[in-house]
């Protein structure tokens, strides 16, 4: 079963209907003091339920209160994230009134507006499984992710394995992913951007598979990721981590760090404690040749 909560206008309603096309079971918008009773009367196997948390309850009973319905069964929580530019232009662009502005002064700008309610959901966000920041994706990606989480999370289950992995490739040209748990930077790398036959090609593509090929210290690197991973995966399942998210940036996020997720994604399948969701944040954007820097 899954919780979703998050910031308003940050896709709360997409990633249902996704687990609603899974076939899930769906509510949504269940005020959540009324979510232990619907926990204890919903029969299905697969459930999601979509929280609205402007009701009276203190941030301390609704942590408590949260804490001991998952308590109660195989539950995971999923936080929707947002960055405040985005959606103040997506609420500008729909001309809708947010949700919590009500519980604002009347004067109170959208901008105040958001913070308030990004600080009221901070402790929901800590004690989430996976933080989605969806400041980049279209409906359709984050559908995809959302899927893949759940996938991901019941593949997991079957190897005794609670704790869920999400590799991303990223630009440091485009910033750093806010959702990134760790990152690794693979800029020290040779760069196949400028290799003209490269350029327009991304890690995936087996002529830039085997340009990494020929480097002896991208074979090495890979392998002191994997050492790496063996030895902080069981710290992590330790600490009690439900959700572990690795970002890999290079220059322009479409060679060397596309290459190292989907290498490192293919070895932890292998290997059996993991099965990881893979996000590569730059390859749906269009590139400039030449735009690349070290």
């Amino acid at each position: 079963m899954l919780m979703i909560s998050g910031l308003s206008g940050a896709g709360k309603s997409t990633a249902l209907h996704a687990l609603e096309d899974l076939g899930f079971f769906c509510t949504d918008n269940l005020p959540a003091a009324m979510l232990p009773a619907w926990v204890k009367h919903v029969r299905h196997e697969h459930a999601a339920v979509c929280m609205d948390i402007r009701s009276s309850m203190d941030p301390d009973s609704l942590i408590e209160m949260l804490a001991t319905v998952r308590e109660q069964g195989e539950w995971g929580m999923l936080f929707m994230d947002a960055s405040s530019e985005v959606l103040q232009r997506r609420f500008s662009i729909l001309r809708r009134k947010h949700p919590f502005s009500a519980q604002q002064a009347e004067d109170a700008s959208l901008e105040t507006v958001l913070a308030a309610e990004r600080e009221a959901l901070r402790p929901l966000k800590e004690m989430a499984d996976l933080v989605l920041d969806s400041t980049t994706l279209n409906p359709y990606e984050l559908a995809d992710l959302v899927e893949s989480f759940w996938r991901g999370r019941s593949a997991n289950t079957t190897v005794e394995n609670s704790l869920s992995c999400l590799l991303m490739s990223f630009s440091y040209q485009r910033g750093l992913p806010s959702e990134a748990d760790m990152v690794i930077d693979l800029r020290f790398l040779p760069n196949p951007h400028y290799e003209p036959l490269l350029a327009r090609q991304t890690g995936q593509d087996d002529d830039v598979c085997e340009f990494f090929d020929a480097y002896p210290e991208v074979a090495e690197a890979e392998e002191k990721l994997r050492q790496w991973l063996l030895f902080v995966w069981p710290k992590l399942k330790r600490e009690r981590k439900r959700y572990f998210t690795l970002a890999i940036g290079c220059s322009g996020g479409r060679h060397r760090s596309v290459y190292m997720v989907e290498r490192l994604a293919a070895w932890m399948k292998q290997q059996a404690f993991a099965t990881p969701m893979v996000r590569h944040r730059e390859l749906g954007r269009v590139v400039k040749l030449g735009s690349e820097r070290l």
